[in-house]
């Protein structure tokens, strides 16, 4: 019998490329699984006294995808749609403002910034590979390269794929480690990369 891995599997035997993005995806498929179909309730649900939202969550990690592929790694700006949104310049505001966007609205921003985010990252890898320094720094002025960026952004799903975790089993439920293997979004527009 051969076996199929889902499309978010990092490959069982790449490069170090392949296995640095793979990882990144298959924690990014994760957090959208725990995400995935909730209502205004659901996104708002907390747990305990955190103020933390998967809701919240999504807000996030939709700025992070770009912050990091954008400022942190070319010093552009962040661009649409974040420049047309009531940004307070607070560091909570994207946990915060999140209680005001709609389900939809959300999963789009969130969906959309992946899209961007691999994009861009796809680019630059084709220009300088994984050694090329980025524009973020040390006090130092030591530049990271990108290969620092792209664990950096392994890091924070990994971080908030546990928020989203616990939040999500006290919505409705639902636990698990990875998606099922037929699992597709009910809501949004993710894609597999």
């Amino acid at each position: 019998m051969q076996y199929t891995a889902p499309l978010w599997e990092p490959p069982l035997a790449g490069d170090e490329v392949e296995h640095l993005l793979g990882a990144l995806d298959r924690l990014r498929t994760t957090f959208r699984l725990k995400a995935d179909g909730l209502d205004a309730s659901g996104l708002a649900a907390r747990i305990g006294a955190s103020t933390l939202t998967i809701g919240g969550l999504l807000k996030h990690l939709a700025v992070v995808e770009d912050f990091h592929t954008t400022a942190k790694l070319r010093d552009e700006p962040l661009g649409e749609p974040w420049t047309s949104m009531d940004w307070d310049g607070s560091d909570d505001w994207d946990f915060r403002s999140a209680a005001d966007d709609s389900p939809e609205s959300l999963y789009e921003l969130y969906d959309g910034s992946v899209r961007r985010a691999r994009q861009r990252i796809a680019t630059v890898l084709d220009d300088d590979g994984l050694d090329q320094p980025v524009h973020v720094s040390m006090p130092d002025g030591t530049h990271a390269n990108l290969r620092r960026l792209l664990f950096d952004l392994v890091e924070e799903y990994g971080r908030h794929t546990g928020h989203a975790d616990l939040i999500r089993e006290s919505v409705d439920g639902r636990v698990g480690e990875d998606p099922p293997a037929d699992w597709r979004p009910v809501r949004g527009s993710y894609e597999f990369h």
